[in-house]
Parts: structure tokens; sequence; C-alpha cells
């Protein structure tokens, strides 16, 4: 019986997700970054004269109970959750990076201590561990980041300790261990580069996450705090009058919603472009 040649995926259709996550992630950040230039109004000027109106072609979006305009508090909303999003997964990968490292290189007791030391923080709820942090400090946008990005390292020392234990046997760490090279180069020249692939896609899982940490904490008062605007204030109001301004809750929602499908559409489509096993 004569087989039927195989189907030829398109690009476009194999890497659909890629490119939806791409642009929901493209948008949302444009919003974010020239929101000075987008916002039709200032975010934190108050109009007595245009209190929870609904959407229209003046607020695109309504208006608080202080008349602020929602669609320009939303954009610059935006800026602070993808700067907390990316400062926070930057610290968090920063730590695991190196420590998963020296774990995995060296092995014996090293390993042993960080692992352990991995295994007490994953004993504690990040989320409440985060909290009880924030509470005996001042709410602060710099706060905010450090303690996400302290609390968020253990994952990605994990993936790159996994990482280097297979990669520190291969013969192109041989042949450099045995020409001398000391364990300094030999971790960051030729192991770090080639282990950076699952980093990538923790890190751009991790900004969602971060995001999403970041909103419940203002939505919690324990975030930024008013006039700055951020989506999980922005709905802490909404929750206050959801009876008869549905909109407050609605678009800062949609929001967070967007960005964080955004990025883990994004971040498992690049898991499964750099796993050679998912490409067949």
């Amino acid at each position: 019986m004569k087989r039927r040649p195989l189907k030829r995926v398109s690009p476009w259709a194999r890497h659909a997700l890629l490119v939806l996550g791409a642009l929901i992630v493209g948008i949302m950040s444009f919003g974010a970054v020239f929101a000075p230039l987008i916002a039709p109004y200032n975010p934190n000027f108050i109009n007595v004269d245009a209190l929870l109106l609904p959407p229209s072609a003046a607020h695109i979006m309504g208006t608080d109970a202080l008349g602020r305009d929602v669609f320009s508090r939303i954009l610059y909303g935006g800026r602070v959750s993808l700067w907390v999003g990316f400062v926070a997964v930057g610290i968090a990968t920063s730590i695991g990076v190196v420590l998963g490292l020296v774990s995995g290189y060296f092995g014996r007791i090293v390993d042993e201590i960080i692992m352990r030391g991995v295994d007490v923080m994953l004993c504690f709820p990040s989320f409440f561990l985060i909290l009880a942090v924030i509470a005996f400090l001042e709410p602060s946008l710099t706060n905010i980041m450090i303690v996400i990005g302290l609390t968020g390292w253990m994952g990605v020392a994990r993936l790159v300790r996994a990482e280097t234990l297979s990669i520190r046997e291969r013969d192109y760490v041989l042949a450099a261990r045995a020409a001398g090279a000391g364990p300094g180069r030999i971790i960051f020249r030729h192991i770090m580069p080639n282990a950076m692939g699952p980093v990538l896609v923790s890190a751009t899982l991790g900004v969602a996450g971060a995001i999403l940490t970041e909103s419940s904490l203002s939505f919690l008062g324990l975030g930024v705090q008013p006039p700055d605007a951020s989506w999980g204030n922005i709905l802490m109001e909404g929750k206050e009058v959801l009876g008869i301004a549905w909109w407050l809750s609605v678009f800062p929602g949609l929001a967070i919603l967007l960005t964080v499908l955004g990025y883990n559409l994004l971040g498992e489509s690049l898991r499964d472009l750099l796993d050679p096993r998912l490409k067949q």
C-alpha cells in the first residue's frame, strides 16, 4: 500500500500561538511604553464633573469615582506592571542562574547546601511569604520588585542545576578542563550559554507570575499606593462600586488577563520551539 506524502505544515500554523503571544505582549508593551503619548488625559487628574461616567467617546473606558479617565490609568498602570515583571524576574533569574551553575558544577557538599536551601525556601508558600515581608516594609514599587525577585529564584536554580549536571560531562567541557581551564571559565564560557534555553522560557513565564503577584498586592493595598495607577488598585477601587460602575473592574481585569495570557502563550511556544524532543 502506497503511503501518502505528509503535508507540510506552514510556519504560520506551526507557530501560531507564538505569533499570537508575541502580538499580545507587543501591543501591551507598546501601550505601556508610549503611555504619555497615547493617554488622552493625565491619569491623576480629578474631574468632579465626570464622576463614574460609563464608556463613551470622551472616555472610552469610562471614569472612576474621582472622575479620572480609566483608559489613561490603565495605560500608566501597565508601565508599573511590566516594570515590576521585568525587574523582579531579572533579580530572580540572576540569583537562580548563578546558584544553579555553582551547585551543578561543583556538586557534593556545595550542591547539598544550595539544594537544601532551595528546599527550605520552597516550604513556604511564596505569596504568603511575600505578604509577610511586605507587611513589615514600607509599601513601595522598589520593595515589591526586590521581594518578588528574592522569593522567586528557586525554580530557576533547579532548572539550571539539572542542565549543568548534563552539560558538565560533555566532550567540549571535558576538553576545556583537560586544557587547564579554571572552573569560572568553564562555567561561564562553556556551560552557561548552553543552559540558557530553559531559563529563557522560565523567565518569560515568570514575568506573567510577577505581574499577577504585583496586581494582587496592589488589590490588597500592599502594593502601589494611590494616587499612582496600578491594575490592582484600579480593581480595588472598582470593587467598591461594582454594582453601578462595572467598567472599573472589567477593563483592568481584561488588561491583566490579556497580558498574562500573552506571556504564557509566548513562554509555552518558546518551550516547544527550543525543546528538540517536541520538534518531531
